[in-house]
């Protein structure tokens, strides 16, 4: 058996104790099960923490995902335009090179940065022609490296890194 837990990093103090009950008594049966707990950095903290030592003994193996390279960044953004149905190029490499250097290079933090750069881009008041966001900040999208923390990273964004 596979037990695959999405956004374990969401799981409340009871469920983690059930997870812990779980995997000790799979550790004493003839089948033994897999469990997988996949979340946000935050969950490997949690984890650490002392009232949950039982589970973190318990754990045969762990993986952390770093964030892309420029070149991974600009990778990832084309295939998803294409999966999106898109065979134009969007982003110019300025742009993917900002959104890179704001969302330091987790996917999530990446789409999110991209879905804010195409809003901006055709918000009210935009030009389908010469498109840029109004600000000279770039907002990141995505939770701080904590996992907790929002911040602004200053880039000028407003020279139109889209092209039209």
């Amino acid at each position: 058996m596979v037990l695959v837990i999405d956004e374990a990093h969401l799981l409340g103090v009871d469920q983690v104790e059930e997870l812990r009950l779980l995997t000790s008594v799979e550790m004493d049966s003839n089948s033994p099960g897999t469990v997988l707990l996949v979340g946000q950095p935050t969950l490997r903290r949690r984890i650490k923490l002392g009232e949950f030592a039982a589970l973190d003994q318990r754990i045969a193996l762990r993986y952390s995902m770093t964030g892309m390279d420029p070149a991974e960044t600009a990778s990832y953004v084309a295939h998803h335009l294409r999966l999106a149905g898109r065979t134009d190029t969007l982003f110019s490499d300025d742009a993917l090179g900002l959104i890179h250097q704001v969302s330091l290079g987790p996917p999530r933090a990446v789409n999110n940065l991209a879905v804010q750069a195409l809003v901006a881009a055709f918000a009210p008041n935009s030009s389908s022609s010469n498109v840029s966001p109004p600000s000279s900040s770039a907002r990141r999208a995505t939770l701080g490296s904590d996992g907790e923390d929002v911040e602004t990273v200053e880039g000028d964004v407003g020279a139109g890194p889209w092209r039209s």
